[in-house]
């Protein structure tokens, strides 16, 4: 098998292992690692549809982590995917209202991130061993929600690393927050910032390309790396359930060996459905990548017309996890539909950080028909809420409405009836007045946890150990800063 290296997609510094892209989190330049080659699946289907989760995990994963041993690999894959998921196929699907939701959310946060960022740290404990990392590592981190709580779950307490967490102090659930602020752990901080989402990723990314701060972090002990989905190491689990969704249909009888299915999946920062389309390169057999964004449609707008424009008023929804303007994990879509060509990607994040937009050729447009682009108000997204609710009984969170209304609309404007998997990223208890809202009048004044009791009485649910277990929980973290003070809320905690 051939070994995968990975390099920046602006071109700088050197290609390095998959341990190391994954310990770096980010390219010194500020580029994101991508693989100088996508492997194709050494398994047949058949072979795959077989597998459970876990062993289904190593063979798509040892394809890309080429650096680490089956050891070291199946560890990481069977410490992470064990009992903390609450069911034994940890990613169920569900058939509902004319497609598959694969649920991404039995994890310990209830979001779809627990696929990912359940694996991270042992990925990355591995990885500072096979490469004599010395320096205690600092996961520094933007959330506009999930990520925060499923990486503090991840690293909470484990030797040799730090976790600090951004998050939009006006920009999460409450359900969100409750989970990020009550966060056990000796090694753990979570800030608020006065700021949108895109505000603290920036300020992140500022924080990582400081040579400066480095070379002092260096000195006192320290490195940075990331839990954010610019981490190699968070987008290449991901890739995983998009195969195994596909084998279980398979597997079911659902489709045929061979047979094309259509994806789609809600976003903003581009990772997940990157996952599904690096998927696709490896082999598997899939149509359309449908894209589906919420009012802050910069993904939308750039599908249909070829040009990224971040100048435009942010917009707080009910889906927060999706209200972002710079998506992130494009800019490796870009990098390969330029031919690979890290110059002119650099290019192009120059412009979107000097002018705020940048505009694609002609070229690297035509290699985008593997995607289709749409989005859902916020009126659009509540009713679908409740027609699914209507039609079969089946409850899903804001998230995955936008998917369901984005889909619904695809397939009645092309007539492309093909099997779909809508990526479920989150349960509608991490959204509850939202999803409960759609469903009936809420009083305004109603406590959250509260609104959780009435969602699960009317739905026939269980409300999951995350929500329970947070209700009456003690706030350990309260700080909040100006998004100019980033870095100074970084060095108190260090105390550097």
């Amino acid at each position: 098998m051939k070994d995968v290296f990975y390099s920046s997609t602006r071109g700088g510094g050197e290609q390095v292992k998959a341990s190391k892209a994954v310990l770096m989190g980010l390219a010194p330049d500020g580029g994101l690692f991508v693989p100088d080659h996508i492997p194709a699946f050494d398994k047949s289907l058949e072979e795959l549809s077989a597998m459970n989760y876990q062993d289904l995990a190593y063979e798509v994963m040892k394809l890309l982590l080429t650096d680490y041993t089956e050891e070291e690999l199946r560890f990481c894959i069977n410490s992470a995917y064990d009992k903390k998921f609450d069911c034994e196929e940890i990613v169920p699907l569900t058939e509902a209202g004319g497609a598959w939701f694969m649920e991404l959310y039995h994890g310990k946060t209830i979001a779809f991130k627990d696929m990912a960022l359940s694996i991270l740290p042992y990925l990355m404990t591995t990885a500072a061993k096979k490469n004599d990392m010395k320096n205690e590592i600092v996961i520094l981190t933007a959330t506009s929600g999930d990520t925060g709580k499923a990486a503090l779950a991840g690293f909470a307490d484990v030797k040799g690393t730090r976790i600090i967490v951004f998050y939009p102090k006006h920009g999460v659930s409450p359900i969100q927050e409750k989970q990020m602020v009550t966060q056990k752990g000796d090694n753990t901080c979570v800030i608020g910032i006065e700021g949108n989402f895109d505000d603290a990723q920036t300020g992140v990314k500022k924080l990582f390309t400081d040579k400066e701060l480095a070379s002092e972090m260096d000195s006192k002990g320290f490195v940075f790396s990331s839990a954010n989905s610019i981490n190699i190491g968070r987008l290449i689990p991901q890739i995983v359930y998009y195969v195994y969704a596909y084998t279980r249909l398979m597997a079911g009888g659902r489709i045929a060996k061979g047979e094309t299915i259509n994806v789609t999946v809600p976003t903003g920062n581009f990772g997940n459905i990157l996952a599904a389309y690096y998927a696709k390169q490896m082999g598997l057999p899939i149509g359309k990548l449908i894209c589906a964004s919420n009012s802050n449609k910069v993904l939308f707008d750039f599908f249909a017309s070829g040009s990224y424009d971040r100048n435009r008023d942010f917009i707080l929804t009910s889906s927060p996890s999706m209200d972002i303007l710079i998506s992130s994990n494009l800019e490796r879509l870009i990098y390969h539909i330029a031919g690979d060509d890290a110059a002119a990607d650099a290019a192009y994040m120059k412009d979107l950080s000097e002018k705020g937009r940048y505009e694609i050729t002609a070229a690297m447009r035509e290699k985008l028909s593997d995607f289709a682009g749409g989005y859902a108000s916020e009126e659009e997204t509540s009713a679908a809420i409740r027609k699914l609710y209507e039609d079969t009984g089946y409850v899903i969170d804001t998230h995955t409405a936008v998917a369901a209304h984005v889909y619904n609309e695809y397939k009645k404007n092309t007539g492309d009836d093909a099997v779909c998997v809508i990526a479920s990223t989150a349960s509608p208890f991490k959204f509850t007045r939202a999803v409960l809202g759609a469903l009936e009048n809420v009083d305004d004044n109603a406590d959250d946890f509260a609104l959780a009791d009435r969602l699960a009485q009317k739905a026939g649910l269980e409300i999951p150990e995350a929500v329970t277990s947070i209700r009456q929980a003690a706030v350990l973290h309260d700080k909040v800063v100006d998004k100019t003070e980033m870095e100074a809320a970084v060095r108190a905690f260090l105390n550097i």
